[in-house]
């Protein structure tokens, strides 16, 4: 099968195809996923959390995500491979292109992202200018949980979705190429993605988003208190193979996220 580019999956938007997205940090699971027909591997700052034994992603360095996203690209031989920018590794735009360029050359990242509202969108522009395509993160951001007041579901009140819809339009003008949106209301998430033309992977943001993602913990049941928005996909299957080829099917299929895995 062909790799996955960033116009494929903007060719999957238009078609009306999901795209499919889980967590990976190492070479034996990049491969597994690939297999598996995922289309987007996401070598989040999670990872500090589900690897490290962190209770936030905010311990993680820039030398852990190139390392992780290294062995992530020797596994896998066909997924988009997007990684995390870390906290503080983009506080300015000289800052983040730095930083952007070694997870790129050196990791071999295809897509750094963000997480951040329409105050990045120099950054972003910067990035993009200079061919380093950067995927915008939108809605419960774990960077910023303590200013947040913890793990909290975003866009709720009528003035903070009209900031996030207007955040997201920011963002894609100054060149963004994906769009996560992480624990917003699920008519929300419809909204925004019916309102961009790049793709919008959601995470807890309801059905409607072009595509998912989960952490790879969570889809194997090896997460203690697994958020709402997951759902075990090892628990009916055979194998992680299995698990992973059923949670790809689900997400085409439209049958993941389900009205309970979603918020209102």
């Amino acid at each position: 099968m062909k790799p996955v580019t960033l116009t494929t999956l903007r060719e999957m938007k238009q078609r009306g195809e999901k795209i499919a997205c889980l967590t990976a940090y190492d070479a034996s699971f990049a491969a597994a996923l690939d297999a598996a027909g995922v289309d987007l591997i996401m070598v989040g700052d999670s990872l500090g959390m589900v690897v490290q034994g962190h209770d936030s992603t905010l311990p993680v360095t820039l030398a852990d995500m190139i390392y992780h996203t290294r062995c992530v690209r020797r596994g896998s031989q066909r997924a988009f491979i997007v990684t995390d920018l870390p906290f503080m590794s983009y506080a300015s735009s000289a800052q983040a292109l730095g930083n952007a360029a070694r997870l790129m050359q050196e990791g071999g990242a295809h897509m750094v992202k963000l997480e951040g509202g329409a105050w990045l969108a120099d950054t972003v522009h910067e990035l993009t200018q200079r061919g380093m395509p950067v995927c915008a993160h939108l809605g419960l951001l774990p960077q910023s949980v303590h200013q947040l007041g913890g793990y909290r579901v975003q866009g709720r009140d009528v003035s903070s979705a009209q900031t996030l819809l207007s955040d997201a339009r920011a963002l894609e003008q100054a060149g963004a190429g994906l769009l996560v949106l992480e624990c917003v209301p699920d008519t929300l998430a419809q909204q925004i993605t019916q309102a961009l033309k790049l793709p919008v992977i959601g995470i807890g943001a309801g059905a409607h988003c072009d595509g998912q993602v989960l952490v790879l913990h969570d889809v194997l049941g090896l997460t203690p208190k697994p958020p709402k928005f997951s759902k075990n996909f090892l628990h009916d299957a055979a194998d992680i193979p299995s698990a992973a080829r059923a949670y790809v099917s689900a997400v085409k299929a439209g049958e993941f996220p389900a009205p309970e895995h979603s918020f209102q």
